[in-house]
């Protein structure tokens, strides 16, 4: 996509947009902007940096121009601010942004949002949506995601028919399959669009310190020699008594050598993936000697370091601390352990280009557009949640497509450090061999969902909704025996549900919903569990630190496997307990009628933590009551003043509970705590 000083134009034989905003449109835009402007839904996939967006924000302009209402979506909060800012910025625009953790201006013409909160608004309110003309799904891959994937399912299928989709992905292997569906369960015609051209084409390479940098056509040589020369060296280590040599700090030492070669050959900046947050931080440091700006490049990171004190409102002596010590040598480290407005600060350094090392887990990598000269895999081994496993094609891709820096870069590094293990072990011909996975069904509906569904379609027509899941719709490449024993699958997993809900009086008379099945439905995530407080009385009478304390605990699950951290029992032990045992309670039930996936437990870890900040603590003074990481906290807390907000408009308003609840919410939300606070500095 190149610039283009002229206006807007059309090509007059074809009446297709060839130049929009300035650009010449590459051809994967022009027959994207062709579909939109002929009245379908549009699923676009490309590479990382191909520029998918620009097809989002003609869609808009588009809406606009016509005064109808667009919505965008993101998969993270992050993506999210961004692209509001993004908008906010054009005078011509008016935008607004719903998070959970922010809401403003609501009623703007162009309107920001996470996918639960759309799929939210199409349950609860779907003549809301009325005037909107396109939704635009960034990230339509995310479907994919185990913990999450289900919302984008449910938004596309019950959506309002008059809604037209802008679906944006990176590559994915079965685009069609997902085209056909979507074409399945939406009135307007799709068309499917796919580029595997990058504006910037990528170099891939590896690297072991005695072979060096090499391509994957060499990796067989490489393997051979250096496993001959690892056989023989423990052959001697046997011989001399002595244990192996390799330790832990060789490939740090290893990954040293690769980046003075990086920096010797001018291939900065780079991205360093590393998936542990504890490894990023500790790389950074490593590498803090390496003093990467020039005189004048330090004396601009010295103002623009003054600026975002100002800026974010931040004390003096933060110029002093890690961040922008690590920063004034051109060096950064990014992951979701740090404060929000940390890790917004380290993008802003990064996207002056002005940190030369940036250090950061897969996260950086998702959708936000800062991109690098190289990219450097550190390991290409991830936890994935229950093991440690090489990467997906997919992930690799999305992470090295950050290489490469359009107008600047004729093409982008890729370098994965291979460890004497991963020499050997690591499926490398399969993670670059461009085949990305093909994005799977997820779909599972929360209880809020099919309580919903159950008064809005009936009992009847409730399994209908399951046929048009993005899973059956698969399926049907499989055998009879294979569908039918999918259907029956999923059937008795609805049908489990719907009897635990009338079990807890959620239900009568088989499809009406009583009052506790009508507070159930405004609330998402964790539903079942408040709703039980709330007509139990759990939460009456309880002052507001302790109705945080609870809706922390709810959300809060400790990283760190080991011991449950001891809280004292003068701190709501009795009130605690209680809610345990509720809880409990609906487990057993679950269980009873061999429900999966069963609700979470509370985890109180945090307790003192909330106590103390919901008192005033600052951050600094919680790091001394918990080992969870400043970042964790802060999302934790966000969370729970979000799920206070939903609970507090659920219930009744001459409920005396819902002051108490104002106030918790109010306590929380706070200093690094408050997202609008951040996103207004910003």
């Amino acid at each position: 996509m190149a610039p283009n000083q002229g206006d807007p134009q059309q090509n007059e034989e074809t009446d297709r947009v060839t130049h929009w905003k300035g650009y010449q449109l590459s051809i994967f835009q022009i027959q994207a902007v062709a579909a939109v402007r002929s009245g379908a839904n549009v699923l676009v996939s490309a590479p990382t940096g191909a520029g998918k967006t620009l097809v989002a924000e003609y869609a808009i302009e588009d809406a606009v121009r016509r005064g109808r209402r667009c919505i965008y979506t993101a998969p993270i909060k992050a993506l999210s601010n961004q692209k509001y800012r993004d908008f906010r910025d054009d005078p011509s625009v008016d935008v607004g942004l719903m998070t959970g953790d922010v809401t403003i201006a609501p009623g703007a013409q162009v309107l920001i949002m996470t996918t639960e909160i759309l799929r939210n608004a199409i349950f609860e309110n779907p003549r809301g949506l009325d005037d909107i003309e396109y939704v635009v799904f960034d990230e339509v891959h995310y479907m994919d995601d185990v913990e999450r994937g289900s919302v984008w399912e449910e938004s596309l299928i019950f959506a309002p028919p008059s809604i037209r989709f802008i679906c944006l992905s990176a590559t994915i292997e079965n685009i069609d399959q997902v085209g056909s569906w979507i074409r399945e369960i939406r009135p307007h015609p799709l068309e499917v669009i796919r580029s595997e051209d990058r504006p910037v084409p990528l170099v891939h390479r590896f690297y072991r310190r005695r072979t060096g940098l090499f391509d994957i056509h060499r990796i067989k040589q490489v393997r051979e020699r250096e496993g001959g020369l690892a056989k023989s060296r423990k052959r001697k280590d046997k011989r001399s008594g002595r244990g192996p040599k390799f330790k832990r700090s060789d490939d740090i030492d290893d990954v040293a050598h690769l980046l003075d070669e990086l920096s010797q050959k001018e291939l900065l900046p780079a991205l360093v993936f590393s998936f542990s947050r504890r490894d990023c931080e500790r790389l950074a440091n490593r590498n803090r000697h390496r003093h990467l700006l020039s005189d004048a490049e330090f004396d601009q990171m010295q103002a623009l370091q003054r600026e975002l004190v100002q800026l974010f409102q931040l004390d003096e002596g933060e110029l002093k601390g890690e961040i922008f010590s690590l920063a004034s040598a051109g060096i950064g480290y990014h992951h979701a352990g740090m404060l929000p407005a940390h890790k917004e600060l380290v993008e802003r350094m990064f996207t002056s280009g002005l940190l030369k090392l940036l250090f950061t887990t897969e996260t950086f990598a998702l959708g936000i557009n800062m991109p690098a000269r190289t990219v450097v895999f550190h390991s290409l081994k991830k936890f994935d949640g229950v093991s440690f496993d090489y990467l997906r094609t997919r992930d690799y891709l999305q992470m090295a497509g950050r290489a490469g820096r359009q107008g600047i870069d004729k093409e982008g590094l890729v370098v994965s450090y291979l460890g004497e293990r991963d020499l050997m072990e690591a499926p490398v011909e399969r993670i670059l061999s461009g085949r990305s996975e093909p994005v799977e069904s997820r779909f599972r509906l929360a209880y809020s969902s099919i309580l919903h569904l159950l008064e809005r379609l009936g009992r009847e027509r409730l399994h209908e909704a399951w046929e048009k899941s993005f899973n059956q719709f698969q399926h049907r490449a499989k055998n009879e025996k294979a569908r039918e024993r999918n259907r029956r699958r999923q059937r008795r997993l609805l049908d489990s549900h719907l009897a635990l809900l009338e079990d807890l009086n959620y239900i009568e008379n088989s499809e009406q919903l009583t009052p506790r099945g009508h507070v159930a439905c405004l609330i998402y995530g964790y539903e079942l569990q408040i709703t039980e407080m709330l007509f139990r009385g759990a939460l009456e009478n309880l002052p507001p630190t302790a109705l945080a304390v609870i809706f922390v605990g709810l959300i809060h699950e400790e990283r760190r496997r080991g011991n449950e951290v001891w809280v004292p029992a003068k701190m709501f032990g009795g009130v605690r307990r209680h809610i345990s045992q509720m809880v409990a309670g609906l487990l057993r039930r679950e269980a009873r009628f061999k429900i999966p996936s069963p609700l979470k437990q509370p985890d109180w870890g945090l307790t003192p933590a909330v106590i103390a900040w919901s008192e005033g603590a600052s951050f600094e003074d919680l790091q001394e009551l918990t080992e969870a990481p400043a970042g964790d906290i802060c999302r934790t807390l966000r969370m729970a003043v979000q799920l206070l907000r939903q609970v507090r408009r659920a219930i009744d308003s001459s409920w005396d509970l819902g002051h108490a609840l104002d106030e918790a919410a109010a306590a929380l939300n706070r200093s690094e705590v408050d997202a609008r606070r951040q996103l207004e500095l910003g």
